[in-house]
């Protein structure tokens, strides 16, 4: 039996059109009833894109890891990847949008850019606290919070200008209209969305986030040295 659905999302049209027949059909002994056709290409990707994306955030924490080398700034830097999620998701929903693989890879190649942005506040940010600490003595917490705050305003017009040249190099694409117009649209829609809110919050969330964590350090580093003095 060839079904030809108006909706693109194959996936859930045969996981419901499943639950269907076997609540409605009664299959006689010696029938086989198989699913077959384009949804299975789609359940080839979607097997592969549940090792591709486990790897490529590895792949990103590794990197990070090798960067700043300690285990907490790559994991405050891994914050900016849901930062751009949440502008991906609203645009592709706004655009009605299915979840495919195309969508897929646009927020595959969205992880990296997030991350990439995260780096860039918090080495500017510990830029700032390294040339305070140069006087020697420990830092008070504001006096964080006013390092944290210089180390991001002197990244505010990089990063913008890189996430404006992203979403200008990707606007033609979401406006086009020719072959393979529907597929590109799909991969570039959660690079326009999250770009948008990544630089958002990664210059306003990310750095107070991080402040708090360097606050919670230079008290670790307070109480080590002033035990070392007492002993």
């Amino acid at each position: 039996v060839y079904v030809d659905i108006k909706t693109s999302d194959i996936g859930g049209y045969v996981a419901e059109a499943k639950q269907v027949v076997k609540a409605q059909v009664q299959i006689p002994p010696g029938y086989t009833l198989v699913w077959s056709g384009q949804f299975e290409y789609m359940e080839r990707a979607a097997e592969r894109l549940r090792i591709v994306v486990p790897v490529t955030l590895l792949v990103i924490f590794l990197l990070l890891f090798f960067n700043f080398r300690n285990i907490t700034e790559p994991l405050v830097v891994m914050l900016s990847i849901p930062f751009g999620l949440i502008g991906g998701f609203w645009l592709v929903y706004w655009l009605g949008f299915n979840i495919s693989v195309a969508v897929a890879v646009g927020f595959i190649a969205l992880a990296g850019v997030a991350a990439e942005i995260g780096v860039l506040v918090l080495t500017f940010i510990d830029h700032e606290i390294a040339r305070r600490r140069r006087g020697g003595g420990h830092l008070s917490s504001e006096e964080i919070m006013t390092a944290v705050f210089t180390g991001t305003a002197e990244r505010v017009r990089p990063i913008v200008m890189t996430a404006t040249a992203i979403i200008a190099g990707l606007l033609p694409i979401m406006w086009g209209s020719g072959t393979g117009s529907s597929v590109m649209q799909r991969i570039a829609a959660p690079m326009v969305g999250g770009m948008a809110t990544v630089t958002i919050l990664s210059l306003l969330v990310l750095p107070v986030i991080y402040g708090l964590v360097l606050q919670v350090q230079e008290r670790k580093i307070r109480r080590c040295t002033e035990n070392e003095l007492s002993n």
